[in-house]
């Protein structure tokens, strides 16, 4: 029987889950779990998006995601500016500079033609700039019927991890039932043969860069609302975290293949190990040390199974 490659993120998030009750002496499940899944859904939010990148197939991948979350979730609080009923304005704000930053490391990159880690690290530089520039020092804090709503529960599950949810099923649907998710599976696979058999494989780029910013735009727009504002390291966590839970949760970093289970699935192992960490006083240093040997451990891994006859 094969064993689905998601199948071991939610494996590993149980034992982290366990361990991490284990050195609490068995108390505060409840609690353990709902932070998991509050934090955790950020983390899928900007995974997916880099997992579809990543999908595209070898140097693709997305280094603005930080800096786009930090300028979305900036933007939107300042167009709404803490006024009650704005929910609406700051999310348009947020998926428009989402829609822009997608838009220019595209064109970075096709235009251009410069590598996509090249190209989204730059541009990182300047959308963090446009960030820091907009913020000049303020907070400006949510209204507090969104703040309210980002850091409340429907029938006992984070709201943030319903829209998780939603973003999940909407990706999986994508990818496994839309020509679109066919066509970025192929492109992945075999550039040149996708090419050849009439698939837009530009048009496709386009949309996969177009689609991980926006997904980081909402994070962004979410954090800043559940943590009560914007700050400008806001999104410095989720570089490496996004591209952690894509290889964690088993899409393959050779691109043509996603997974978005296992990325939900590693984005709770991911804050469970963290918590596990403090439990023990680790510091930051300790936790990018941790996930850096976890993604070279796996990808070790996998290029082995890879190369067994």
């Amino acid at each position: 029987m094969t064993v689905k490659p998601w199948l071991w993120a939610w494996v590993a998030a149980g034992l982290a889950f366990g361990a991490t009750l284990l050195l609490t002496g068995m108390q505060g499940a409840g609690a353990l779990a709902y932070a998991a899944l509050s934090f955790g859904a950020f983390a899928a939010i900007v995974g997916m998006g880099q997992m579809l990148v990543i999908t595209l197939g070898p140097g693709n991948v997305d280094l603005s995601i930080p800096a786009c979350m930090t300028l979305a979730g900036t933007l939107a609080l300042k167009a709404m500016g803490s006024d009650p009923g704005t929910a609406w304005l700051g999310l348009v704000v947020a998926l428009g500079v989402g829609l822009g930053v997608g838009a220019a490391n595209f064109a970075l990159i096709w235009l251009l033609r410069l590598p996509p880690i090249i190209a989204t690290l730059a541009a990182s530089l300047i959308y963090q700039s446009l960030a820091i520039w907009s913020n000049r020092g303020l907070r400006i804090k949510p209204p507090e019927g969104l703040a309210d709503f980002s850091t409340g529960r429907f029938i006992g599950v984070p709201n943030v991890a319903w829209i998780a949810l939603a973003l999940a099923l909407l990706t999986w649907v994508l990818l496994e039932r839309a020509t679109w998710g066919r066509w970025l599976l192929a492109s992945g696979q075999n550039l040149r043969a996708a090419r050849l058999a009439g698939i837009p494989v530009q048009a496709v780029r386009a949309a996969t860069y177009l689609a991980v910013a926006v997904f980081a735009a909402l994070a962004g727009y979410l954090l800043a609302s559940f943590s009560g504002g914007a700050a400008l390291n806001m999104g410095a966590e989720y570089l490496l975290m996004s591209i952690a839970v894509v290889v964690i949760g088993g899409s393959s970093i050779a691109g043509g293949n996603s997974n978005v289970p296992g990325v939900v699935g590693a984005s709770l192992f991911m804050f469970l190990v963290v918590s596990m960490l403090n439990s023990y006083g680790a510091g930051a240093g300790v936790k990018n040390v941790l996930t850096g040997v976890l993604i070279i451990a796996i990808v070790i891994a996998a290029s082995t199974r890879r190369s067994r006859p």
